[in-house]
């Protein structure tokens, strides 16, 4: 009982910890933010993303291709962002080294981008601040998307986590 009660709040410290690297290393604030999605475990991705990480840009509402990146986001940051909301626990993303099988595999969306007519880092930024506008491939699931994303998430976090999910589809 010790040793969990022990392990709990080592847990949190580091995660605290984590967090406080990752906001001060982007530039951000707490402001308007959820604990919706956080999980306990925790990836050194996080911990280990150089400080000098820059603060991305949202992606020019136009768009843009599929390839060549997303306009304007980082994913490496987009890596701690996805692990620091807890994506991993829900999603497959091989480049974040994620295996959650409740929603659908993040490196398999841009078959679902084509058939819904948009391009890919329009439709992933769309998936993550409007869930409900389109249903993956596999779903219906049982657990839902939160709804939260789009506003509890800055537009660089938003754009970093577009630039992390383009870069890694196969």
């Amino acid at each position: 009982m010790i040793k969990v009660l022990i392990a709990a709040l080592l847990g949190t410290v580091v995660g605290i910890v984590v967090m406080v690297v990752v906001i001060v290393a982007s530039g951000s604030t707490t402001d308007n933010s959820s604990s919706i999605g956080l999980s306990v475990a925790l990836s050194t991705a996080a911990v280990s993303s150089p400080a000098s990480t820059p603060v991305s840009t949202p992606p020019a509402s136009g768009g843009g291709g599929s390839t060549g990146g997303s306009g304007g986001g980082n994913a490496a940051a987009g890596k701690a962002v996805f692990t620091s909301n807890g994506c991993g626990a829900c999603h497959t993303l091989a480049v974040a080294g994620a295996s959650g099988t409740i929603g659908p595999d993040l490196g398999k969306v841009a078959a679902d981008a084509t058939k819904a007519g948009m391009p890919l880092p329009a439709f992933i930024q769309q998936s993550i601040t409007d869930p409900a506008a389109f249903t993956a491939s596999g779903g219906p699931w049982a657990t839902p998307m939160p709804t939260t994303f789009g506003s509890s998430l800055s537009p660089s976090q938003i754009a970093d986590l577009v630039a992390l999910i383009v870069s890694g589809q196969h």
